[in-house]
């Protein structure tokens, strides 16, 4: 079947200018970065090298604007605007994962900065990893035919209530990132020796708040605002309100400028002034986490829901927060339509190149 109009129109931007854009982009990513490994090495002082560092996090901030591809712009303005930046931060202030004893060469340097990995400082992660890497490929194949089953189904949209595929775009939006993020990991593991660390952890079998964004979901982000939001608040409202109750403005915190960063993202990907509605589904959950702490603190493990009880409720209330306030965002900005094009048109030029490989090597 011939490509459709559309689909071609997306291939060929994506050819001619986006891959060109995504390359000029990262090569000016990891010069950057070079030249931050280079003056860590030479500042010792806090100040210098925040200073030295502040100018490659304004261009962090700004390096995603070339880009339009949902999937391009998406993971680049995480992977620079978020984690890079944090990242470079916290190296600063001699913390992070940048900032170890011995120190990191550059290629290792360059994929921690910028990459969800972590390395080990052991050899205990070779035991059994032929078991740990023959789970992970089965894992993700799932999850790999799961989304282009999802694929399948938007064929069929106008038969479906328009709930249901928002639902079946969450389910998207969660495989879409998964599978992105571990593929990242993956590649920087076969090229520096890095071990992978794992993004989410089934967040669909949370049985809390707590263990959704705690334990399970976009852990790389989690362990990135630990130490630079959750714990400087937590010393804080310590002296405020008590070591007891302290987690709860500092759990607000946290979840307040995740939703920055989230409606920063979502800039990226729509060029539009922010509705703030992201901002709001944080907050909403950083109050719901809180209220679930001091529920947990008054109980005190006397009580607890049956497991499947708990399941159901949080893996609904995310889901229903999310169709409110989470995707209409996405959706306004038609993230949902332009990232299934983009698909679509890279899965055509795959067929096409099998095919034109099957004819010319047919005898």
């Amino acid at each position: 079947m011939e490509m459709g109009g559309e689909l071609k129109k997306v291939l060929k931007y994506w050819m001619e200018g986006e891959i060109t854009s995504f390359i000029k982009v990262w090569l000016s990513a990891y010069l950057s970065l070079t030249y931050c490994y280079i003056a860590a090495k030479m500042l010792r002082s806090s100040g210098a090298r925040l200073a030295a560092f502040l100018p490659v996090v304004c261009l962090f901030l700004l390096l995603p604007l070339e880009l339009h591809s949902v999937h391009l712009v998406g993971t680049t303005g995480f992977f620079l605007a978020w984690l890079a930046t944090f990242k470079l931060l916290m190296l600063a202030f001699h913390q992070g994962p940048l900032s170890t004893t011995p120190p990191l060469s550059l290629p290792r340097f360059l994929a921690v900065a910028c990459l969800p990995i972590k390395l080990r400082r052991d050899d205990s992660y070779k035991k059994d990893t032929g078991r740990m890497h023959r789970s992970l490929l089965i894992n993700y194949s799932v999850k790999g035919a799961l989304f282009v089953v999802l694929l399948k189904v938007y064929e069929y949209d106008d038969r479906i209530h328009p709930i249901l595929i928002k639902a079946t775009y969450s389910c998207h939006v969660y495989l879409c990132l998964e599978l992105i993020l571990a593929m990242a990991a993956a590649m920087a593991r076969g090229l520096v020796g890095a071990e992978v660390e794992r993004q989410f952890n089934e967040p669909y079998l949370s049985t809390s708040l707590q263990d959704f964004w705690g334990r399970r979901w976009n852990l790389m982000v989690t362990r990135i605002l630990r130490p630079t939001v959750y714990q400087p608040v937590l010393g804080w409202s310590a002296g405020v309100v008590g070591r007891e109750w302290a987690p709860l403005p500092a759990v607000v915190a946290t979840f307040a400028v995740s939703g920055v960063m989230h409606e920063l993202i979502f800039f990226y990907l729509g060029r539009v002034r922010p509705t703030w509605e992201i901002s709001l589904f944080f907050l909403l959950h950083g109050f719901s986490l809180a209220a679930e702490i001091v529920v947990k603190k008054v109980v005190d493990g006397r009580w607890s829901l049956p497991a499947p009880v708990a399941k159901l409720l949080t893996v609904a209330f995310v889901l229903v927060t999310a169709l409110w306030l989470f995707l209409p965002p996405l959706m306004r900005c038609k993230g949902d339509e332009r990232g299934l094009a983009e698909v679509a048109a890279v899965a055509h030029f795959i067929k096409d190149v099998v095919r034109a490989l099957t004819l010319t090597l047919k005898p």
